[in-house]
């Protein structure tokens, strides 16, 4: 283990002490009428994890959220690649894209539901809609950021376009691209939930929101720690690996 890998570690497992202290502190002042002690809601989680009723609604969010995500990387690499080689198309559509990012996209959703509809649909589009944006601009950033000399090595080598892009512009700038992939992977997967919680009858999403309608504070703890489980997992791996590719280039 090298001295990034353990500075992050050591910094993750502190963050998850202080949280459950705080927890446990406010679980102690709020009481059972807004919470759950984290000794209740791991053991109701790991009761929960085991019914045919989670597997359904996880399978549900699984298959919405990774094709969101699939679609926010190809899109806002095909984007990025695009609007990064060419100085002319980047400044006429990039403070178009940063426009379109500043908007809440929650105001987009009533349009998404028009044109796709109740269900999965609408659900990959609202989660791929809150990714893409910052995968591209990332992407941008980065093609634009190759050291030229790497670019005329690649003409000098008479390298066709997809040649080039394949060979050197996207290693050279995969540190930052992988950065860009790791922001839209949360935010997908927060446009994902929130299309489950406003629209759908399956999934966790819509199991947290019809949890909250129910006041159910056994279950609304459990998701809420489950997907703050996945999402914290998920985000320390793909920072490992962001500090990695960095220390290579």
């Amino acid at each position: 283990m090298n001295r990034q890998s353990g500075s992050i570690l050591r910094n993750t497992l502190t963050l998850i002490v202080v949280v459950l202290v705080a927890w446990q502190a406010l679980y102690w002042i709020v009481g059972d009428i807004a919470l759950r002690s984290p000794l209740q809601t791991f053991a109701f989680a790991g009761k929960f994890m085991s019914t045919p009723q989670f597997a359904q609604h996880l399978a549900e969010t699984s298959k919405a959220f990774g094709l969101a995500l699939l679609l926010a990387v190809a899109i806002g690499l095909t984007i990025g690649f695009t609007l990064g080689a060419s100085r002319f198309l980047s400044d006429v559509f990039e403070p178009m894209l940063i426009a379109l990012y500043s908007i809440p996209k929650i105001t987009l959703y009533p349009i998404l539901l028009l044109a796709f509809g109740l269900g999965m649909s609408s659900k990959v589009a609202f989660g791929t809609i809150h990714g893409v944006i910052p995968i591209a601009l990332f992407t941008i950033t980065a093609v634009r950021n190759v050291k030229r000399v790497y670019l005329k090595t690649g003409q000098v080598m008479g390298l066709s376009p997809l040649d080039m892009i394949a060979r050197i512009i996207f290693p050279a700038a995969l540190p930052e691209i992988f950065a860009g992939l790791r922001i839209g992977f949360s935010l997908t997967l927060i446009g994902t939930l929130l299309g489950e919680m406003f629209a759908s009858q399956r999934g966790l999403g819509f199991l947290l929101m019809s949890a909250i309608g129910l006041h159910n504070v056994d279950l609304i703890m459990a998701l809420t720690l489950l997907l703050t489980v996945f999402a914290g997992t998920a985000s320390v791996v793909l920072l490992a690996l962001n500090q990695r590719l960095y220390a290579r280039s």
